[in-house]
């Protein structure tokens, strides 16, 4: 372990990093909760169920819902870290997908009255599953390297633009449950084999970037939006591959990719029961470090963002 870390981290299980990168020292897993079969369980990233069983119940009707964490475990976990007297930043699921970030800076700003000398920091990411995964894990790295946790708050700040991401799903169905797009994302899936195509926004909301027909024309959108926006030096050379139960065509996208680069690293991730309640099995979804996608917007969004500055 890195001798020069100056904070630690805590994080929750909507990045749907593999466990096992998560479970180190100085790094604390605050864990979603979801209802699946009328018992209550944890989003523990397949700790205690696979990933096979848990899109096996969905595709046999089942409709797991989720919930926020509640804020006594916020107030346990931040009390904890206040106790261990090392600065601690907080990496939170994007606020405009969840009251989350809300109920856990209400909750930080509470401990902090009583604890004026503390540092707990919070970040909205404004991402989530596998897009937040790629920022999680390489602060993971930035902290290990000696970032304090101020620093890291501001890399954070400015890296989560930086993380490009495409996504699609099989059907639009569990979304659409979830009131988690517009009815008028619903319709665009609704049509015969046409396969949607999505990111998140620059303020952490569910987009619709355009429709595929059928997967393997998706997986040819996919490949080529990393074409034109990877970066592709050093670290930035690792892609984020996650799938919900497809893991061929995940397969299938990773040798797509290997034609356009083959120095690529890949890392592969499973999406997890909070998340996956959401989209349902057949998510295929790719993340990696490119464009600045503030660069993105209209001229109009730029202006405004500028006032908002003033």
């Amino acid at each position: 372990m890195p001798t020069d870390i100056k904070c630690n981290l805590i994080v929750d299980t909507t990045c749907d990093l593999p466990f096992e990168l998560i479970d180190v020292p100085g790094v604390e897993l605050l864990q979603f909760p979801y209802i699946m079969g009328n018992r209550e369980q944890l989003d523990d990233l397949y700790q205690s169920i696979t990933p096979k069983e848990f899109y096996g119940r969905m595709r046999k009707g089942e409709m797991p819902t989720t919930a926020q964490i509640p804020i006594t475990t916020f107030h346990e976990t931040f009390s904890r870290a206040i106790e261990s007297g090392v600065p601690t930043v907080f990496l939170c699921f994007s606020s405009q997908l969840s009251g989350t970030y809300n109920t856990a800076v209400l909750v930080r700003d509470q401990l902090i009255a009583e604890h004026p000398d503390a540092e707990l920091y919070i970040v909205d990411t404004r991402l989530a599953s596998i897009a937040e995964a790629l920022l999680v894990y390489e602060a993971i790295n930035q902290r290990n390297r000696g970032l304090t946790a101020v620093e890291l708050v501001e890399w954070a700040e400015e890296a989560r633009f930086y993380v490009n991401e495409m996504f699609t799903l099989d059907s639009l169905d569990a979304l659409k449950r979830g009131g988690r797009i517009p009815s008028s994302v619903a319709f665009a899936g609704s049509k015969l084999d046409v396969k949607p195509m999505l990111d998140i926004s620059l303020d952490g909301k569910l987009g619709l970037t355009g429709v595929a027909r059928g997967r393997k024309k998706a997986i040819r959108q996919m490949v080529e939006f990393y074409s034109k926006n990877a970066i592709g030096d050093g670290s930035s050379k690792m892609v984020v591959i996650g799938q919900a139960d497809c893991p061929r065509d995940a397969e299938r996208l990773k040798d797509e990719l290997r034609k356009v680069d083959d120095s690529i690293y890949f890392l592969d991730a499973n999406v997890g029961p909070v998340i996956g309640s959401h989209v349902g099995p057949g998510m295929l979804a790719m993340v990696f470090w490119g464009h600045d996608s503030r660069e993105n917007t209209t001229v109009s969004d730029r202006i405004a963002r500028r006032v908002r500055k003033q």
